[in-house]
């Protein structure tokens, strides 16, 4: 049975689509996934996001900073972006966050850039998408501080945790803070063995899935690009690892999703 299911991170922009960007978008479609969000990663990408969802009703666009182009972001990027975030197919800001394993912008770059675009995130009442590698310490004392003086009306998400990887006292963390967890394809892999118990305690209302493609396939498609088409395999196998049908597990992340992103999804 065909599994109904959205993938809330992609990078449909990247050059990895150049040759088939159209026909990735069509076996997605083909294979359940009915809806796409591509996520920039700077000024350039959250620009492709936005034509990408404009010229596709099926996707739709997250704008931001990755942490790793903070160093680089400028004045006239951040008046850009916050000029294109407010484009109707924008439903997120980022990909923001911080990353201290690669550390390809130094912490005191990230700092500020993270701040503003949660700061953008508010004015513009959409929830954020975070990026949290080796971070989570600072990311949850700079998240705790942001909760506490910002609340969104009617009690909507704050946001999503993007390939949450941590523990289940951190995962809680960031559900206090009314942030939905997200997860890919890298739960099958033998190195997050370890997170299934986590996986298994996750809420099931606070639970969406994700294929970061072109990075981090399936475990059958190792060293291949990952693309959206292959989300059922994740929600097939996530449903392995919490007990449940693979239909169930469709349908709560389906309508997580659409709580996440204020969506009418059925």
């Amino acid at each position: 049975m065909k599994l109904s299911v959205v993938d809330t991170h992609a990078h449909l922009d990247m050059a990895h689509f150049n040759k088939d960007r159209s026909e990735v978008i069509a076996r997605a479609l083909d294979s359940g996934v009915k809806t796409i969000v591509t996520v920039g990663l700077d000024l350039a990408s959250s620009q492709k996001a936005i034509k990408l969802a404009e010229n596709h009703p099926e996707v739709l666009a997250s704008v931001g900073f990755h942490p790793h182009e903070a160093a680089r972001v400028k004045e006239a990027d951040i008046t850009a972006l916050a000029e294109i975030a407010s484009h109707p197919k924008v439903i997120a800001i980022g990909e923001t966050g911080l990353d201290f394993y690669r550390n390809r912008s130094p912490r005191e770059a990230q700092l500020p850039v993270l701040k503003w675009q949660l700061e953008l995130a508010m004015k513009l009442d959409l929830p954020v998408v975070i990026h949290s590698r080796q971070a989570d310490r600072d990311m949850l004392a700079l998240l705790r501080d942001w909760t506490s003086c910002h609340k969104r009306p009617n009690r909507k998400p704050t946001g999503v945790i993007h390939c949450f990887n941590g523990d289940m006292s951190t995962a809680q963390q960031y559900l206090d803070m009314g942030f939905f967890i997200s997860l890919g394809a890298y739960i099958g892999y033998p190195a997050s063995l370890h997170m299934h118990p986590v996986i298994r305690s996750l809420p099931g209302d606070r639970l969406v899935v994700e294929t970061d493609c072109p990075y981090l396939p399936p475990q059958k498609y190792r060293g291949k690009r990952n693309e959206p088409a292959y989300l059922p395999l994740t929600v097939r196998l996530l449903a392995g690892i919490r007990k449940v049908s693979p239909e169930t597990l469709a349908e709560e992340t389906t309508q997580n999703a659409g709580k996440l992103f204020s969506l009418a999804l059925k």
